[in-house]
């Protein structure tokens, strides 16, 4: 398949647009019935993949090129593509007795997310690898260091609320207990500090990052500046709502909702596949033209 600017143009379009797409049906539509769901989300799979494969994913099949940036850019897309499924499961249930009659999709849901943050984890790593490369250590350092704390305590809490959560609340609907006994309480306080701790070391990875790909030319800085100041605005808030949780309750929720924090590394992601692309596309043409004035 030839790959025009259209085509990359329009590509990187789509990928720009999925996650607002996913966040307006998912709230919007709320639950619907995986008949109806399912096979758009496999349509969008699809898409995305080829959306990917055209902006910049193309260039693992060139030789002599380090496929690190790519596949790194293109692992940091890959949460969104899994958790697009979630316009057709809707937010999670606020009743027992609701999460009990939808164990199957919340079981589905917090598997996705697990796979989303092993996906991040990988794409970091690679990312790391290229800037270590390219000469920069440090700030790649602190990063991969933060994402490598974050990434398991994501997971776990994920397993919790996907798991651990849903058997307590079968056993809480086929007893007719109406509230969860005390004890339970402690442990979902415990899981409540594991999400501040990897929300916050999570920000705290991505304005690491961003500075690091600035550093070697990888992210201009005006769009360098703005992942940092998003971050680190969504680490503040994070932080201090265990201090003033009555005062930044709505917005400690909205910057810890788990796919929230991965939106800065998708949108690093398309950036830098896009780069690989242009650059590829360039040593192409240059290539070409060389080889062209050779053989006059």
């Amino acid at each position: 398949m030839k790959v025009t600017p259209s085509k990359r143009n329009a590509s990187q379009i789509y990928l720009l647009l999925v996650p607002l797409l996913v966040i307006i049906f998912g709230f919007g539509l709320g639950k619907t019935n995986y008949t109806f769901y399912l096979p758009i989300w496999i349509i969008n799979v699809c898409l995305m993949l080829m959306a990917a494969w055209v902006i910049g994913l193309h260039t693992i099949k060139d030789k002599n090129r380090k496929k690190h940036l790519a596949f790194g850019a293109f692992f940091l897309i890959v949460p969104f593509i899994l958790v697009s499924m979630f316009f057709g499961l809707g937010p999670p249930p606020d009743t027992a007795l609701k999460w009990v009659e939808t164990a199957t999709e919340q079981q589905i849901r917090y598997s996705m997310l697990v796979s989303a943050g092993i996906f991040i984890a990988f794409g970091f790593t690679l990312l790391r690898e290229k800037l270590k490369s390219d000469g920069e250590n440090f700030y790649s350092l602190l990063g991969i260091l933060a994402i490598l704390i974050a990434i398991p305590l994501f997971i776990l809490d994920m397993l919790f609320w996907g798991f651990t959560l849903t058997a307590s609340f079968k056993i809480l609907v086929s007893t007719n207990v109406e509230k969860m006994p005390e004890w339970f309480k402690p442990i979902r306080e415990l899981f409540g500090v594991i999400s501040v701790v990897e929300v916050a070391l999570t920000y705290l990875a991505i304005a690491a990052f961003s500075v690091s790909l600035n550093k070697v030319g990888l992210l201009r800085r005006t769009s360098s500046k703005i992942y940092i100041a998003i971050s680190l605005i969504a680490f503040s808030i994070i932080v201090l709502s265990t201090f003033f949780r009555e005062y930044l309750a709505v917005a400690s929720f909205a910057v810890s909702i788990p796919a929230i924090p991965f939106l800065m590394p998708y949108f690093m992601g398309i950036h830098l596949l896009k780069k690989v692309g242009n650059e590829s596309n360039l040593h192409h043409r240059t290539t070409t033209t060389a080889n062209i004035v050779y053989k006059k």
